[in-house]
């Protein structure tokens, strides 16, 4: 009482003083006005006199906004001064403070990560001038051919229409991801992403150089491409920033190179290249219009909408279409901004996580403030002196948001802390599964996010006690001090609403989880076609520089397979130039006695080149007809496997062996089935149908990339350094790349979903135990409350079982009414998830019902240890003592 007492007495001091001060203040002005009059008049100057006037005037402009400013200081003051009294009160408890950051900064810091991914990714605009004109032109494919496809590679021919036709697009570049073997002397090979380019490709997107230059006009010709650009990653681990780099010739897929330009870091477009290289089209790829091999980027014109550049490719298709009906006819276009083509659906993705950790953020908040009306009701005596005082409402609430917010300060400084410290994990982890992994850091909008978050979170945790001790009874408070009676069923009915939200958003969170963990279980048991166990794969890029003619490439894929296959513990060994759900080639068919149709009008399907032993090494069936063998030569008669949804396709109610067709890639040659393979998810693992494919001979097909592929009797991964010791042996600037299980392979094309599910998953954890602490903390406090209810029932005979009873119950009650209100909120939330689950519903009931169970289970739990203290109540001491 003495202390605010003295602090009442302090204030008012301060109050009479800065009345004091304004008076001054009007007196000295008043003052200086009449001198100046006086000064006026005996000069007689009319003009001097209204020119004072209208200066002075200022003067009393000036006094009004000292008189609003001395009305304003009182408030800053007991700002001030609450914040102080804030910090005072976190240093008696220091305990109860840390506990609080613990739990607060956990949630701040998720979010501060969480975030920062959304804002590298979704958020923050590309690292290149004027993004927002950038886009990706991508063919439509007709959709006969091509059933639920909306976005395909374009062809040279084409793409040198669009660029001379168009009137909204200032550039447009051409390109193709690919990859590029390094070499030189004393360095290891290295194989790195590479972009191949059109000249004009960094002009389009605005990019400047670290050093040196991009290319220029007749860079990308034929015999005039001999340079390269390389990125700043690449400068500095292979070649360790050598400022002489740039003008110096380095080694890359066998060629030498002059490097004329270093990248930025943030130019790692496109699919997170290391180096460019110029794309040289001859004049036979420039008139190629039926091959589909390549991306093009394009900057609009200032002011041009999407819409228009979308109606003016779809006029440019049409013209196409009508002068050359026999590659473009049903072939339309695509414009989409550069951004939103690279982010995809992971923003889907991230934005369902974001919202998980704002889930968490609230169950957290909902913590706190159940822990802070448990410590603040010990303050009512003080309210109540502060109230009688006359404090008002306004500044009770003041002080204790002032201490809350505060807290919540404190925990965002963790947060960040805790978010800093894991920023290289989380880099490492989504590299590969989220685009733009790399420029993800905790740059400014991040720190304002989490500062926003933090003073939320503590303004959400402080307005329930703070708005229940606005309510004090003061003569019952100030007579009976605070007491386990005094506070009643209205504080229980508020305790048990914030544990009632932070069940329901927990059963939320772990819905979502159980879904997606639904889904990558459904995933992971789809039969891909193959059996993917005990294999071994990896990749070989041979340069034409050094295998010119498709004849050399071949004879090292042969000696590969041959001396491979020797190695102890390999049972069988081939190569694939794309291995399933890697992407890969598709072509046009025409089936022979059949009516002869339009390039635009055959059917595709997809063509993989493959070598004698792929079905054995890969685990994939033989239905009918034989294999390949090493006879099917070059020079023997060209023959094919398909599979069997392709027999069924094209050959219904028929035996397929023996049937002829023509590829689009070698029309000339017509190719006979000579068996039938079973079906392979070639492009992932949640396509439901499934997708026609032909595998041809590689000596009869030669060239595209070539992906090992090694069946073991050991564990795969043993047998690697013996691989990559053969091939350092039969070509020592060769690496070997990629080195992968199947296992592996086929996980990667469920990466986001894993991605998507572990995380989830980890933040719903995270929300039951909150919500356990929060009924557990509410349990405890209930009993706390009713020591002398326990011990009066105890002294009358109650039995154990009927006090354990009583607490379970009263424990049951919100985590029940969370149960329920959760599950309809995830039924009505159930369909944000619907982009990301396969195979089953968002309502799926066995998910909700098993969620449900696990919350009762959960709450049941922490009502047990509650619940025993009750039954070890000491009724004398109960009934002697005051609580």
């Amino acid at each position: 009482m003495a202390e605010w007492l003295s602090s009442l007495r302090l204030r008012v001091r301060a109050l009479l003083h800065r009345r004091q001060r304004e008076q001054d203040l009007q007196d000295e002005v008043a003052f200086h006005l009449a001198m100046r009059e006086e000064q006026i008049s005996t000069s007689g100057a009319a003009d001097a006199r209204s020119g004072a006037r209208r200066r002075f005037g200022s003067i009393a402009k000036i006094q009004d906004d000292v008189r609003d400013t001395w009305a304003l200081a009182p408030r800053i003051s007991s700002l001030f001064q609450d914040v102080r009294y804030a910090a005072r009160m976190i240093r008696r408890g220091p305990g109860f403070a840390l506990l609080v950051v613990l739990i607060l900064g956990l949630g701040v810091g998720i979010n501060a990560v969480m975030f920062s991914l959304v804002n590298a990714v979704v958020v923050r605009p590309l690292p290149f001038a004027s993004p927002d004109r950038l886009v990706r032109v991508w063919h439509v494919p007709p959709a006969a051919q091509f059933p639920g496809a909306t976005r395909f590679s374009v062809s040279p021919a084409n793409y040198l229409d669009w660029r001379t036709q168009n009137g909204v697009f200032e550039q447009m570049s051409i390109y193709a991801p690919g990859r590029a073997t390094l070499t030189g002397p004393g360095l290891e090979p290295d194989s790195v992403v590479e972009g191949i380019v059109s000249a004009d490709f960094f002009d389009v997107l605005g990019a400047r150089p670290l050093h040196g230059r991009y290319f220029e006009t007749g860079e990308d010709e034929p015999g005039t491409d001999g340079v390269v650009v390389v990125s700043e990653e690449l400068w500095q681990t292979r070649f360790g920033g050598d400022p002489g780099l740039v003008g110096r010739s380095i080694v890359v897929d066998s060629r030498p190179r002059t490097v004329i330009g270093i990248a930025p870091a943030l130019m790692a477009f496109p699919a997170r290249a290391r180096l460019w290289t110029p794309l040289a089209m001859n004049a036979e790829m420039r008139a190629t219009r039926g091959i589909h091999d390549f991306l093009v980027i394009a900057r609009m014109k200032t002011g041009v909408p999407i819409a228009r550049a979308q109606a003016e490719m779809d006029t440019i298709s049409k013209r196409l279409a009508v002068q050359y009906p026999v590659d473009n006819t049903g072939w339309g276009a695509l414009v989409v901004p550069l951004q939103d083509d690279i982010v995809g659906d992971t923003r889907t993705a991230l934005l369902v996580l974001l919202g998980a950790v704002g889930f968490v953020m609230l169950i957290a908040s909902a913590n706190l403030a159940n822990l802070l009306l448990a410590k603040t009701l010990g303050r009512s005596k003080e309210i109540a002196v502060r109230a009688a005082l006359g404090a008002s409402r306004r500044r009770v609430v003041q002080q204790i948001l002032c201490e809350t917010m505060l807290l919540g300060l404190l925990s965002g400084v963790f947060g960040l802390l805790l978010a800093r410290g894991s920023m290289t994990a989380i880099v490492a982890y989504v590299t590969g599964t989220i685009p733009r992994s790399t420029e993800i850091d905790l740059d400014a909008r991040v720190l304002l996010f989490t500062l926003g978050v933090s003073l939320t979170a503590g303004l959400i945790a402080g307005l329930a006690p703070a708005w229940r001790l606005t309510r004090p009874n003061i003569q019952s408070t100030l007579n009976q001090g605070l007491t386990r009676t005094a506070t009643g069923s209205h504080d229980r009915r508020l305790r048990h609403a914030l544990v009632v939200s932070e069940v329901a958003l927990a059963l939320v969170l772990l819905v979502g989880a159980g879904l997606l963990i639904r889904t990558v279980g459904t995933l992971r048991a789809v039969d891909p076609g193959f059996d993917r166990h005990n294999v071994l794969t990896a990749v070989l890029t041979l340069p034409q520089a050094k295998y010119p003619k498709q004849a050399d490439r071949t004879r090292f894929a042969d000696l590969v397979t041959q001396r491979v296959g020797g190695l102890p513990g390999v049972e069988a060994v081939s190569t694939i130039d794309s291995l399933p759900m890697t992407g890969g080639s598709t072509q046009p068919v025409s089936i022979e006695g059949e009516p002869v149709k339009p390039m635009s009008e055959q059917p595709e399907v997809a063509v993989r080149r493959i070598m004698p032993g792929y079905l054995r090494a890969s685990g994939t069936r033989l239905i009918r007809g034989r294999d390949f063998t090493k006879a099917d030569t070059a020079d023997a008669l060209p023959v094919v496997l398909i599979s069997e949804s392709m027999a069924k396709q094209f050959w219904p109610n028929q035996n397929p062996l023996g049937k002829r067709l023509t590829l689009t890639f070698r029309p000339g040659v017509v190719r006979e089935v000579v068996g039938v393979v079973g079906d392979v998810k070639i492009t992932g693992l949640d396509v439901l149908e499934p997708v026609a494919a032909l595998y041809a001979p590689l000596a009869q097909n030669p060239g595209g990339p070539l992906s090992l592929v090694v069946r073991t009797t050991v564990p795969p991964k043993s047998v690697t350094p013996s691989m990559a010791a053969l091939l350092h042996e039969l070509d020592p600037d060769l690496p070997l790349l990629n080195v992968r299980t199947m296992d592996e392979v086929v996980g990667a094309s469920i990466a986001q979903q894993q991605f998507a599910m572990e995380l989830l998953g980890a933040f719903a954890a995270l929300a039951l135990l909150l919500a356990a602490i929060g009924i557990y903390s509410v349990l405890s406090w209930t009993v706390r409350q009713r020591v002398r209810e326990i011990g009066i029932r105890r002294a009358l005979g109650a039995p154990t079982r009927d006090l354990l009873r009583m607490v379970v119950v009263e424990g049951l009650k919100p985590t029940v009414w969370g149960v329920v209100l959760g599950v309809a909120s995830a039924l009505a939330l159930g369909r944000l998830l619907s982009a990301l689950i396969f195979g089953v519903t968002p309502h799926d009931i066995t998910t909700l019902s098993s969620v449900a169970m696990i919350i009762t289970l959960v709450g049941v739990s922490a009502t047990l240890l509650p619940a025993y203290r009750a039954t070890r109540v000491d009724p004398v001491i109960a009934l002697r003592d005051e609580p």
